[in-house]
């Protein structure tokens, strides 16, 4: 079966809600590859690096995509890369809309000198255009001109011809499209109504009525089943309540992805996902590798010697503009404290030029004036340099410097502007030295790459290395260290794995409580708590959530490790305490439904049935960075996180707020590791912070 090779509008109804949650993200650069994808590379307050790839062709996609996965840059980049660059540097995404239920997607950016739109075209030959802020199409891939509409520099961008937009008709428009058609239910829906051929047979499937039925032998009845079927898909969707799968045939190939479980696909195996970007981004990824000389196979080597030098000549350059800046606002600063070292002066010359042109003298009988006043030895006319009427503007010479200064205004206003202009020319080398400091980065993770390559052939050519010699490598004193990542659906929560390899997922808060226990717990899985108040669920899954729930026999030693994960972020932990008591039971003897008469509060549970007791456990949390096979911060028990890093530290209940005490963390951290940029990579104070209890915390000597 032959995989989706372009996104539908009930995809793109879907992806506008995720992608509207990275509004304020900052673009840092563009790039376009073979004329047909384009990559917006990005910066998030909160979530760090963003790529965002627009792909028009075949396949034609939007996505969100882990840095890990996308294209290096391509080499020179050609005119539509550059002008993209010029108006969208800086700029901030301000949003993105789904035109009507079409397959176009508007992209807004916002600057402070130009606003940009980018319009994403996933139909027919596919197009992307760059329009500014009147909707004037600046540049496109590809130029379109047809007797209904232009897409072309210069021309004024219209969206093509209005389609029926299902997902905000009413009862009434939506019976009325129906009627229009002449064919059956499921066509209709496909073609009139605009779901596609996959969609509009969903659609009919989930409203229990027959597809083939024909609009003629068809009633309210059916009617009033179909639209409460969109009416659940448009609140599904435009509230991001998305269940996202990527579904494979029996080889496993990729077949399908969808925001929302399909039941057209239910023969086929699905993989959940956690959102609907990181399903995209896997479902393309896979797509491309499966095809014939796709990503599987033999890759070239880049010229990393190549980017390396590249990045270096352009901190040459950077280095060179900030030296630039640095000197202009010194100039500034000199100006305008030489107009207050020769105030009267100043003051005398621009009170003269401000009452001439009060007088309506012209500004050519000022400049003769001064010309006058000069050779009979006045000291304020030989100041005078220039006189410039257009401009408005005197330039006089202050000890051998030049100053230009608007009459209009006194000498303070005068020198205000230039230390304003100082100030502003100094903001411009403070984005030179961040401009830099990205560059360093990005010349940091080609090394990582060249080294990432180079382990990789090594791996290759000794394929007997296993774990424990991983183990046996010094990552602390190693001068550069590849980042490996691969970020997975249970890191949004509390998680760790036990020292057996079971996952043990917590709740950070009452909504995660609940979406632990609703999605997330399986048959074969325990339920662990804490006997305290406010302690968040905790799960030791038996299985992965795109595996098969089944009774697994799990050791009392990795019970033992969800026991005191539990305890610890707990409240227990708040109060000072070193123990305290958890409970563990199977998931069918938790429950949302509260005994008759009695409320249940938001992320918390009924529990029936006997329960098994691990008393005075000790709480403990150890924090390190893990090098292999993934570098990332992990934490949770000693006895499962000491042995799997190649550092860590414990922590106890103490004086250190949580910020403060992952601060010090991480300061300890760059201390014990050569390579301290791969720290601040991988292991910010943040990341250390989502693994410290909640409460006052401090570091055991060892």
């Amino acid at each position: 079966m032959d995989g989706k090779r372009a996104l539908t509008s009930v995809d793109l109804a879907a992806l506008v809600t995720e992608l509207n949650r990275y509004e304020g993200a900052k673009v840092d650069k563009a790039y376009l590859y073979d004329d047909d994808l384009v990559r917006l590379k990005m910066r998030d307050f909160d979530r760090g690096r963003v790529e965002l790839l627009l792909e028009v062709r075949d396949p034609k996609r939007v996505n969100v995509s882990d840095p890990e996965r996308v294209p290096d840059a391509p080499g020179r980049p050609p005119n539509f890369a550059m002008m993209l660059r010029n108006r969208l540097s800086g700029a901030d995404f301000d949003g993105v809309e789904q035109f009507e239920f079409d397959r176009i997607l508007t992209f807004r950016f916002e600057r402070e000198d130009a606003n940009t739109l980018i319009v994403v075209e996933l139909f027919g030959d596919g197009n992307v255009a760059v329009l500014n802020e009147d909707w004037e199409v600046i540049s496109s891939l590809d130029t379109v001109r047809l007797k209904s509409r232009t897409v072309a520099p210069g021309s004024q961008y219209g969206y093509p011809d209005s389609r029926f937009d299902p997902l905000v008709a009413d009862y009434e428009a939506f019976a009325a499209a129906m009627d229009d058609s002449d064919t059956d239910l499921v066509r209709t829906l496909a073609t009139q109504l605009n779901f596609g051929g996959l969609w509009g047979e969903e659609i009919c499937t989930r409203a229990g009525v027959e597809k083939t039925k024909a609009i003629s032998d068809a009633g309210e009845d059916e009617y009033r089943a179909l639209f409460r079927v969109v009416e659940e898909l448009r609140r599904r969707l435009k509230e991001g309540d998305l269940d996202p799968r990527i579904y494979r045939d029996e080889e496993g190939g990729v077949v399908d992805v969808s925001p929302v479980p399909i039941e057209e696909r239910g023969a086929l195996d699905a993989e959940a996902f956690e959102t609907f970007n990181a399903a995209l981004d896997t479902y393309f990824n896979e797509l491309e590798a499966d095809e014939p000389g796709g990503g599987g196979g033999g890759r070239d080597r880049p010229d990393f010697q190549a980017e390396i030098e590249k990045k270096e000549r352009i901190i040459a350059q950077q280095e060179g503009a900030i030296e630039d800046f640095e000197e202009q606002a010194r100039a500034e600063r000199e100006r305008a404290e030489l107009l207050y070292a020769n105030y009267d002066l100043v003051d005398e010359v621009l009170t003269t030029v401000r009452e001439a042109r009060e007088a309506d003298v012209a500004w050519d009988d000022i400049a003769a004036k001064f010309e006058e006043g000069a050779e009979r030895g006045i000291d304020a006319a030989e100041a005078v340099v220039d006189v410039d009427g257009r401009e408005g503007t005197v330039t006089l010479d202050l000890d051998d410097t030049r100053v230009t200064v608007d009459p209009r205004d006194g000498v303070e206003k005068n020198a205000d502007r230039l230390y304003q202009e100082a100030k502003r020319v100094n903001e411009k080398r403070e984005g030179a030295l961040a401009a830099i400091g990205d560059t360093r980065e990005e010349l940091a993770e080609v090394k990582e790459r060249r080294d990432a390559w180079e382990a990789e052939d090594a791996s290759e050519a000794d394929d007997e290395t296993d774990d424990e010699e991983f183990r046996e490598v010094d990552w602390l004193s190693r001068s550069s260290i590849p980042v490996r990542r691969d970020e997975q659906w249970y890191e949004r929560f509390r998680w760790f794995h036990t020292s057996d390899g079971f996952l043990v997922v917590g709740g950070r808060n009452a909504d995660q409580n609940e979406e632990l226990v609703k999605k997330y717990t399986e048959r074969g899985d325990l339920f662990f708590h804490a006997q305290a108040h406010g302690a968040p669920v905790t799960i030791l899954k038996a299985t992965g959530p795109s595996e098969a729930a089944r009774d697994v026999d799990i050791p009392e030693s990795s019970h033992e490790e969800a026991a005191q994960f539990a305890v610890s972020y707990s409240s227990v932990w708040k109060a000072g305490q070193f123990a305290g008591d958890v409970y563990m039971v199977t998931p069918d003897q938790v429950s949302k439904t509260p005994e008759s008469g009695e409320y249940i509060q938001k992320g918390s549970f009924v529990v029936r049935g006997d329960r098994t007791y691990y008393d005075d456990t000790p709480v403990g949390v150890a924090v390190g960075i893990q090098v292999e096979p993934q570098t990332r911060v992990v934490g949770g028990p000693p006895s499962a996180i000491e042995d799997r890093v190649a550092t860590s530290v414990r922590l106890e209940p103490g004086q250190y707020a949580q910020n403060d005490i992952a601060k010090m963390i991480y300061r300890e951290f760059r201390n014990r590791f050569a390579d301290q940029s791969f720290v601040r990579r991988v292991a910010s104070a943040d990341r250390i912070q989502e693994f410290c209890p909640n409460g006052g915390s401090r570091m055991v000597e060892e």
